[in-house]
């Protein structure tokens, strides 16, 4: 069996982002930051002219993603536990335990995830970049995406989908 894909690992597919991590023994991380870095491979067919698809269509796709997650706080808005809403004057509170927060809406960015993990940024960072995909390359069949989202270097959550 043969296979094509193409790769995509730029400079600027990065991120800036605040987050904290809670753990499944209730404890969590104090609020801070990464600069994240995200890594591609698509897998499809070759089309009729020898491309899996042009580098060139990708690349902004995959940098308006970032740029959303970019200066971000990340909430997991599906965690259990977290509790989280918007005030009347813009301002969001976040609740956790014994810890509360407040910031700028415009500087919240909540997330249909149940923790802010890579893994977690992986999945809805791939799962948002297949929707674009398929709205963009309606004749595109992905046969394997593969994102990771690595929060230090070395360090990296990948999400997979075949």
């Amino acid at each position: 069996m043969e296979r094509w894909s193409i790769e995509l690992e730029k400079e600027n597919f990065k991120f800036s982002a605040a987050h904290f991590l809670i753990f499944p023994d209730g404890t969590a991380e104090r609020l801070h930051g990464h600069n994240y870095r995200v890594f591609v491979e698509i897998e499809a067919r070759l089309s009729l002219h020898g491309l899996v698809l042009d580098f060139k269509m990708v690349k902004p796709l995959v940098r308006d993603i970032c740029d959303a997650l970019d200066e971000r706080w990340i909430l997991p808005g599906e965690h259990p536990s977290l509790a989280w809403k918007e005030r009347a004057d813009g301002v969001v509170e976040v609740r956790y335990q014994e810890r509360y927060y407040a910031a700028p809406r415009e500087d919240v960015l909540v997330l249909p995830i149940n923790n802010s993990s890579s893994e977690n940024l992986a999945t809805w960072f791939g799962r948002e970049l297949l929707r674009r995909l398929e709205a963009r390359f309606p004749d595109l069949r992905v046969a394997r995406l593969r994102v990771a989202v690595e929060e230090t270097s070395g360090q990296r959550g990948v999400y997979v989908r075949e």
